[in-house]
Protein backbone atom coordinates (compact mmCIF):
# COMPACT_ATOMS: atom_id res chain seq x y z
CA UNK A 1 0.00 0.00 0.00
CA UNK A 2 1.60 3.54 -0.90
CA UNK A 3 1.82 5.94 2.08
CA UNK A 4 -0.37 8.48 2.49
CA UNK A 5 0.34 12.06 3.07
CA UNK A 6 -2.08 14.48 5.14
CA UNK A 7 -5.13 15.48 3.30
CA UNK A 8 -5.03 12.65 1.09
CA UNK A 9 -8.08 10.42 0.93
CA UNK A 10 -8.07 7.24 2.35
CA UNK A 11 -8.19 4.09 0.23
CA UNK A 12 -11.28 1.90 0.30
CA UNK A 13 -11.09 -1.54 2.78
CA UNK A 14 -12.90 -3.46 4.51
CA UNK A 15 -12.21 -5.30 7.97
CA UNK A 16 -15.11 -7.35 10.30
CA UNK A 17 -17.12 -5.92 12.29
CA UNK A 18 -18.20 -6.93 15.84
CA UNK A 19 -21.26 -8.93 14.37
CA UNK A 20 -19.66 -10.97 12.21
CA UNK A 21 -20.44 -9.11 8.81
CA UNK A 22 -17.80 -6.85 6.79
CA UNK A 23 -17.72 -3.18 7.42
CA UNK A 24 -15.24 -0.92 5.22
CA UNK A 25 -15.20 2.85 4.66
CA UNK A 26 -17.55 3.15 1.94
CA UNK A 27 -20.41 2.32 4.03
CA UNK A 28 -19.62 5.01 6.59
CA UNK A 29 -19.36 7.91 3.67
CA UNK A 30 -21.21 10.60 5.07
CA UNK A 31 -20.71 9.35 9.30
CA UNK A 32 -17.60 10.64 11.29
CA UNK A 33 -14.34 8.50 11.11
CA UNK A 34 -11.89 7.86 12.96
CA UNK A 35 -8.73 5.36 12.96
CA UNK A 36 -6.17 4.47 15.03
CA UNK A 37 -3.06 2.53 14.00
CA UNK A 38 -0.88 0.66 16.43
CA UNK A 39 2.41 -0.67 16.11
CA UNK A 40 2.86 -4.79 16.64
CA UNK A 41 4.80 -5.14 19.97
CA UNK A 42 8.17 -5.97 18.88
CA UNK A 43 8.23 -5.03 15.79
CA UNK A 44 10.10 -1.98 14.05
CA UNK A 45 7.21 -0.03 12.98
Amino acid sequence: MAQLKEGDQAPEFRLPADDGKEIGLRDLRGKPVVLLFFLKAGTSG
